[in-house]
Order: C-alpha cells, then structure tokens, then sequence
C-alpha cells in the first residue's frame, strides 16, 4: 500500500506560490490611494537598506545602497536590479558628501560593523510626506510618516 501525503519538494513549491501572490497583493490593494503610495514607497527603501546592512554585517563587508533621484530608482546590497519609485512620487536625497556621485546620484554606505555614512530619503505626493532615516552611527533605519504637509 502507497503512502499518502505530499513530498518537501511539493509542499515548498506551494510555499514559493503562495509568496509570490502575496507580494502583489498591496500592490493591487492600494491603487488609487496616492498616500499609501508614499508609504509603501518608504517601507520599500526601508527594507532594501536593512537588507544593505544585514549583508554588510553578514558578509563582513560594506555594502551600498544607491539612489538615482531623477530616474526614481533605487539599488541595495547584492540586488541585481534597480526598483523603480512610483514617478509621482517626489523624492529628495541627504547623504555624505563623499557618498554623492553626481548632483541627482548618491549612496548610503553600510560598513561590516552595521554603521553607516548616514542619510535620509524624502518622499512626498499629493500633500502626504514620508521620510526614511539611516543613523551614522549605529546604521539603524527609521521611517517617519508625516502624514499632511
């Protein structure tokens, strides 16, 4: 008599599926609400710069996170392809000075220790703000959500 049940392979493919459509389903649920936009923007940067920092520590070697603020694309750590920030989104850039590459091109980098050279990232539409902060010193990251301007 066969065993019945599902074999690892099976049950991670469902697993992969079932990730997949979760991660589209903000996406779809916050269409046409322009300050969630700012908000899933912010979180977006938010986790790309803990994922640069975690690397960083975990490969015990720096790591950068980019941000092209014309173009509205953002790259972090090991990411192969930029992501593209909503283009109504307004976004302004701080970073250290030796970080900027050119007057729209900076980078935050994140040292094998977790700090960082610092930075902040501003997204604002339709009257809603959002900022995203890197400590210099301890490299944590902040999101703050201002909500009306």
């Amino acid at each position: 008599m066969g065993e019945r049940g599902f074999t690892l392979l099976e049950l991670l493919v469902v697993i992969a599926i079932i990730g997949v459509m979760l991660a589209f389903i903000p996406g779809f649920m916050l269409r046409g609400q322009p300050g969630m936009d700012v908000d899933v923007a912010a979180r977006s940067i938010a986790d790309a710069l803990r994922q640069a920092r975690s690397q960083a520590v975990l490969e015990n070697r720096e790591q950068l996170f980019a941000l092209d603020v014309e173009e509205r694309l953002f790259r972090a750590g090991g990411q192969r392809a930029p992501v593209q920030i909503d283009r109504g989104i307004e976004v302004t850039f701080q970073s250290a000075r030796s970080e900027l590459m050119s007057a729209t091109i900076g980078q935050i980098r994140f040292f094998p220790d977790g700090s960082a050279t610092g930075g902040r990232i501003g997204l604002t539409l339709d009257g809603r703000h959002a900022e995203v902060a890197v400590d210099w010193l301890t490299g944590l990251i902040s999101v703050d959500h201002a909500g009306e301007t």
